[in-house]
């Protein structure tokens, strides 16, 4: 259930809400993309604590992208 573009990478946004195959040791599976590029930044919707990520390692985790964003800035599920 992962959304990729032509070049085979995740079509993620600032501010999208994913959620990982593993959780968090606070116990939290969602996640709010917050840096894009070679690494992704991420917090921890539950806890709040901040991780960086490389791109290829992150979207192996990713399950499931929970809220996603569109171009226009409008939240879509």
């Amino acid at each position: 259930m992962r959304d990729t573009d032509k070049g085979g990478m995740m079509d993620l946004e600032l501010d999208d809400v994913v959620r990982l195959r593993k959780p968090h040791p606070c116990g939290g599976y969602e996640w709010r993309v917050v840096r894009l590029g070679a690494d992704i930044g991420a917090v921890c919707t539950t806890c709040g604590r901040r991780v960086l990520m490389p791109r290829r390692k992150f979207e192996k985790q990713v399950k499931q992208i929970v809220q996603h964003r569109d171009a226009s800035g409008a939240e879509r599920a």
